[in-house]
């Protein structure tokens, strides 16, 4: 059974990179295959750790509702008008300001649900200036990954580790934002060469944009203060989920019923927002890698690393750094350190020092989510993106994106690795 995973996945991740076949329907062939050889539908369908993350699903559907209302408001043009008005227009400048929202919002909710909200606006404010919103769109995920790594609820891995570890949301906020902030600023910096010749605007546009009152885009007050009360309950929610013992998808549907509700919204009216092809596609593709964690091929990988450190802390942090950001770009963060963080768990235990404890699991935390920007799959926050940018008539091919991608990881990972030697390793002893 694990060499039909291997295979199945294998041959599904190829087709993807090469984009022959849609990928909704590459992930939904793939995970066909595993339920005829490998998983039963209670694997598939109804288990924790192998089966189609609902969590995930539910709460992308809650939030492509709650934007779908959004949109209606104009509040996303208002935003756009604004944000090249501050900018002076100047499109590189509009990035630089879309990615450091990004990076801080993201840290306050999840990527996914940030990347959600600030799509639109990057597509129309590329848009009225006359760019493509294309290099816009990569920065801002790579952006997102790398500022939800400050937080414990700003990327799933990092719920994942705490529920492990024990280490709480101040914890992640004292350990992981200073290097998500210097991972940031190392991101902004590398803006100009990523996407060099990018920020040619139209001229006329510009002039047009800085001309335009950005409080006449506000087509609908009521449901703006309506979706504004609605939007901020659930982001108490996503942020004291811990507190409520309320799952952050609950969250996400509770708000987007509420909101459909109140705003008596039609289904016509928020239904085309809702992406079906790129929740198919995480439906299929989780259920490929479950089959990964259910045949023990994902968990072989992961002790095989741990077993390779010797018993040595620094060597064991490096190792599942560098491990950690290879494989959670190649296979999606959140299965890899679901499987990775027992293996940690019982690494730390054979550690006398408690603070070189804990940078086995800070290493987990930065490597699975600043990997998660390597590839097209690596997170669900670029599977997002891909899906938006693909309705919206500006298709990212998988290499476009892994190409950036790429450098992105490298030299995040490059700043990340001194800095656990330093922090933890010689500052602390």
């Amino acid at each position: 059974m694990a060499v039909v995973a291997v295979v199945t996945f294998v041959a599904a991740y190829i087709l993807i990179a090469t984009e022959r076949v849609p990928k909704m329907v590459t992930a939904l062939a793939g995970a066909a295959v595993i339920l005829v050889f490998v998983a039963s539908s209670e694997d598939a369908f109804y288990s924790h750790e192998t089966g189609i993350d609902w969590d995930v699903i539910f709460l992308l559907l809650g939030m492509m509702i709650i934007v779908g209302i959004l949109r209606q408001t104009g509040v996303f043009e208002y935003i756009a008008i604004w944000a090249a008005k501050r900018a002076k227009g100047s499109p590189f400048r509009v990035m630089v300001l879309l990615v450091l929202i990004t990076a801080f919002a993201s840290a306050l909710l999840d990527n996914v649900t940030t990347v959600l909200l600030i799509a639109p606006v990057t597509l129309l404010v590329c848009e009225r200036l006359g760019v493509s919103p294309v290099p816009f769109l990569i920065a801002e995920v790579f952006s997102s990954n790398i500022g939800g790594a400050a937080t414990l609820i700003g990327d799933p891995p990092n719920i994942i580790i705490a529920s492990r570890s024990g280490l709480t949301f101040n914890d992640f906020l004292v350990h992981m934002t200073p290097i998500a902030t210097l991972a940031i600023v190392a991101l902004v910096a590398m803006l100009p060469l990523l996407f060099r010749g990018s920020f040619q605007g139209d001229p006329d546009r510009v002039e047009d944009v800085m001309g335009l009152n950005e409080r006449e885009a506000i087509k609908d007050p009521r449901l703006l203060i309506i979706c504004g009360v609605v939007l901020t309950a659930v982001f108490i929610g996503f942020i004291g989920h811990a507190a409520f013992h309320v799952e952050p998808s609950v969250v996400a549907l509770l708000g987007a019923g509420i909101l459909v509700l109140l705003s008596r919204s039609k289904p016509r009216d928020f239904m085309p927002s809702v992406e079906w092809e790129t929740l198919l596609f995480f439906a299929g593709l989780f259920i490929m890698i479950g089959a990964l964690v259910k045949t023990g091929v994902i968990g072989q990988m992961a002790e095989a690393a741990a077993r390779a450190t010797g018993g040595d802390p620094l060597t064991a942090t490096m190792l599942i750094l560098f491990v950690s950001a290879l494989l959670s770009g190649v296979i999606d963060n959140i299965p890899y350190t679901a499987a990775m963080s027992p293996i940690v768990l019982q690494l730390t235990q054979n550690i006398a020092d408690p603070v070189q404890a804990d940078a086995l699991w800070w290493s987990l935390a930065i490597g699975a989510d600043f990997g998660g920007n390597l590839t097209a799959i690596g997170a669900s926050a670029n599977v997002v993106i891909l899906g938006i940018a693909m309705r919206s008539g500006y298709p990212i091919s998988f290499w476009e994106f892994t190409r950036k991608g790429v450098i992105v990881t490298v030299v995040t990972i490059a700043l990340a690795a001194p800095y656990l030697w330093l922090r933890y390793f010689v500052l602390a002893s």
